[in-house]
């Protein structure tokens, strides 16, 4: 019947959607990881990274339209 025919392609149509949201997902997912481990071998390529404490008082001030002294990146601590 044309009800069965509708349900079938939304059935089918909810399948595909679903998996197009898995790729992006996944794609997200890679992109997020590949952006990681080159942050990660910059810092230890370089020896420096910005404690954290440092840099979220400078974005909090800066969502409050502050406008604060960038955080220097310093040598890691052994």
């Amino acid at each position: 019947s044309a009800a069965s025919d509708v349900y079938k392609r939304q059935t089918h149509g909810f399948i595909l959607q679903a998996i197009v949201e898995k790729t992006e997902q996944e794609a997200l997912r890679q992109d997020f990881n590949e952006t990681a481990n080159q942050r990660y071998a910059d810092i230890v390529a370089s020896g420096e990274t910005i404690p954290w404490q440092e840099m979220r008082r400078y974005l909090e001030q800066s969502m409050e339209g502050k406008r604060p002294a960038r955080p220097a990146a310093r040598k890691l601590a052994p």
